[in-house]
């Protein structure tokens, strides 16, 4: 069989597919990778090191021939390993339609050697193999275009406390498409974000997950003419600031974020109060504690100490009612500080924290687009 080099856009459409094996090293894969890809290694963090400095310093025939050992000794356990993810590609994505197939789609950093080498292995025992033009560096660059896109975005705005999110989710079960950046972000956005202790991906690997759900909403070339891309139809989008928790939105779509329409849930303090006090009251006190003290600074030493104070004594409504309010005047900042606001902010009134009701009364706004 030959081995069949690809764009990247050739590429990412096979792999809806079909398996994409990275086999860049552990470390390369680990700080971030293309969304769904497996590793599968041809060097070690290690060799890799060895053989880039054997490159650098000595030539590139040496560097192939330190290469060549290390590859040697792991032809068969590559082969194999190839093997078991195909196999469990088709059973995770029911793709029927290739039961019979052993398609995989290879690349490394650029498009280079290691690539090469895995790909030659892999055509010479069977599989049906595809390449990547330009490797992971390429992937890159078609991540950061993502974001240079005008998309047609709808914020769901509202204070703290207000239920966007759940409103945000409920969303796709009405016919709309939405970007989720805090499930992206593995983050709630206030300095309870993290409380959950789930790790967040890191900025890279962040931009890659937000690439492909960008690309995955419909958006493609319209005007022929012009070739102008255009989105297909409006996105629903939380509002959110810049950073979210150690992650940043990338600044071109964030400017985006910034000129799109606002669906501000204008709900009661108290019922919102009473909403984040069952949210997060069920946590475990010395964590809320350890999350305040990170804001104490912006709160204020007096705030912070009676926030403190209300918590020890298990008052939670009171504790929540002084961050709450801390909250609120931070988004209210960062609300007014747009430009043409008058014409993007659309308050919705609501009387509560109910998902049902409050997805009802957004998409009964007359400025709502479909």
């Amino acid at each position: 069989m030959a081995i069949k080099k690809l764009t990247i856009e050739e590429f990412l459409a096979l792999a809806k597919e079909f398996p994409v094996l990275d086999v860049r090293s552990p470390g390369e894969y680990n700080h971030a990778h293309i969304p769904g890809a497996y590793s599968l290694p041809l060097f070690t963090d290690e060799e890799r090191k060895v053989v880039g400095t054997m490159y650098k310093q000595q030539s590139r025939e040496a560097a192939i021939k330190i290469g060549l050992d290390y590859f040697g000794v792991k032809m068969k356990k590559m082969v194999e390993e190839a093997e078991s993810i195909t196999a469990n590609h088709k059973l995770q994505t029911s793709n029927l339609k290739h039961e019979t197939s052993n398609t995989v789609l290879v690349h490394c950093w650029r498009g280079g050697m290691r690539s090469a080498g895995v790909a030659w292995l892999l055509d010479l025992y069977g599989f049906k193999v595809y390449t990547l033009v330009g490797g992971y560096k390429a992937y890159r660059k078609w991540a950061l275009a993502q974001f240079e896109k005008e998309y047609s975005f709808q914020i769901i705005g509202g204070f703290t406390g207000s239920g966007k999110t759940e409103v945000l989710q409920a969303l796709p079960g009405a016919g709309h498409t939405i970007i989720n950046l805090e499930a992206l972000a593995s983050h709630k956005g206030s300095a309870f974000g993290a409380i959950e202790g789930k790790p967040q991906p890191k900025q890279e690997m962040f931009e890659n997950l937000l690439a492909h759900a960008l690309a995955g909403t419909g958006y493609r070339i319209q005007d022929q003419e012009s070739g102008i891309p255009q989105p297909t139809s409006c996105i629903w989008i939380e509002d959110e600031s810049q950073r979210i928790g150690n992650l940043q939105i990338p600044m071109p779509l964030w400017y985006t974020m910034r000129r799109a329409p606002v669906f501000f849930l204008d709900i009661p303090f108290e019922e919102r109060l009473a909403y984040i006090t069952e949210e997060y009251g069920k946590l475990p006190a010395e964590r809320l504690e350890a999350a305040i003290l990170r804001i104490e600074k912006r709160l204020g030493g007096l705030e912070a100490k009676n926030a403190l104070n209300h918590l020890r004594e298990g008052q939670l409504n009171e504790s929540f009612r002084i961050l709450l309010r801390y909250y609120d005047k931070w988004y209210n900042k960062g609300l007014n500080n747009r430009e043409n606001l008058a014409s993007l902010l659309n308050k919705i009134p609501c009387t509560g924290v109910d998902t049902k009701t409050n997805v009802q009364n957004l998409l009964s706004c007359k400025t709502v687009s479909a």
